[in-house]
């Protein structure tokens, strides 16, 4: 058994916690990447690096395919909650391969915090073209699903039968109702969103082809729904949603009925 909280991990020697926080490292990154499994590197260089302090109650994992990417593989940022609860803050799985949209800097070189203080339209409509939806700079590898018994593994490892994420976009909630997750706070707003995209809604009728964020057909696809909502259909950002994975438990929930993406 782990200890029972991030904290506590953060505060034990470095080679006890960096070899908890290893676990996380999902097999994939392994058979898909050269990177070395006792050593952490490629080409003789360290592409994985915990930021993990003592007395700090956050830890993140960064993976790099080679030392000297731009863009991480793959970067999870988890923390303790302040009633001792296990909650994942931002999860980001990126194809180094494929080509990469700006949509996280500006014109002048400024960070845009994903779009979510200020956007890059130019960037996010090649990035909407290719068939990417808001937050992504690069396709991702389809890996999540494989990645939640290795977490949940994790969790239960520290003691604990569920932990907490919070949604980034649309998109992201509905993807985790499909992995079993439910929501804490969020589920009317979700089932609110639903019932105004339908024809004849507040947000449908929003709805229109001069604007390519906002395309008549969109209420069809989460993907189009969750661009909408990035560019403020909603009238306020995509805040304040919390969910929450029972171990071994599939919650069942869907606010989507027969979504296509």
């Amino acid at each position: 058994m782990y200890p029972s909280s991030i904290r506590e991990i953060n505060n034990l020697p470095e080679a006890e916690k960096i070899a908890i926080y290893r676990t996380l490292l999902p097999e994939w990154l392994f058979s898909s990447y050269i990177i070395d499994r006792e050593t952490l590197t490629a080409d003789g260089k360290k592409v994985v690096h915990f930021r993990c302090p003592e007395g700090s109650r956050a830890m993140e994992v960064t993976v790099r395919r080679r030392a000297a990417d731009i863009d991480p593989v793959l970067y999870f940022n988890m923390a303790d909650t302040f009633n001792h609860q296990l909650l994942v803050l931002l999860v980001v799985v990126n194809d180094p391969s494929a080509p990469r949209h700006n949509i996280d800097i500006d014109h002048e070189g400024n960070s845009t915090h994903l779009g979510t203080s200020s956007r890059n339209i130019e960037a996010e409509l090649t990035a909407m073209e290719s068939g990417l939806s808001p937050g992504q700079i690069r396709p991702g590898m389809r890996v999540f699903k494989q990645a939640v018994p290795v977490f949940e593994q994790f969790v239960t490892n520290m003691g604990h039968d569920m932990f907490f994420i919070e949604p980034m976009a649309y998109h992201n909630a509905i993807a985790f109702e499909k992995y079993g997750f439910n929501y804490l706070r969020g589920y009317k707003d979700m089932m609110s969103i639903h019932e105004e995209f339908q024809p004849g809604g507040e947000l449908y009728r929003k709805l229109t082809p001069d604007n390519l964020f906002r395309l008549p057909d969109t209420w069809k696809h989460i993907r189009g729904r969750s661009w909408a909502i990035h560019d403020g259909i909603l009238g306020h950002p995509f805040t304040g949603f919390q969910m929450y994975k029972r171990i071994g438990t599939h919650a069942g929930v869907n606010t989507f009925p027969n979504a296509l993406w």
